[in-house]
This record gives C-alpha cells, structure tokens and sequence, in this order.
C-alpha cells in the first residue's frame, strides 16, 4: 500500500531474527502474519519482498549492531 509499510517489512526482517526465520521457511506466511497485524501491502508488494532471499537477510542482519536485533530466545541466538 505505500513505501512505508514496504521499508518496515523490510526492517522486521533483518532486524527481528525469530520473524527472519519465519520468513526464511515460508515468505508467504510471514508476510501474512504480518498482514494480519494490520501491515497493508499489495499483491505486488508481497510478491517483490518474497524474492528477497533469505540467506542473503541474514547475512546483512550479522552485519547490523546488536543493540537493534531482536533475538529469538527459541532459535539460535549468537
């Protein structure tokens, strides 16, 4: 729906890493759970960040400061 929700998509997955993972497994899905929680995006949006590969998140969220990861206690937090 707009460039905003589109950048805080963008944000949650590299800096929250439980929804990374989520992500990681089926992009879909997360984005829905997201969709669900009020985040609009269009068919268009969710297909554009579904292309995003998730290897290639996480290697940059390795690369951004702790202090504004969000951990996932459940999942391997290094």
């Amino acid at each position: 729906m707009s460039q905003c929700n589109v950048e805080r998509v963008v944000g949650r997955i590299l800096t929250d890493e439980a929804f990374r993972r989520r992500f990681a497994l089926d992009a879909v899905a997360a984005l829905h759970e997201l969709i669900g929680r009020g985040f609009e995006l269009t068919s268009l949006e969710i297909h554009a960040l579904t292309s995003i590969d998730p290897n290639r998140a996480a290697r940059f969220a390795d690369t951004i400061d702790p202090r504004i990861q969000k951990c996932d206690l459940q999942g391997d937090c290094s």
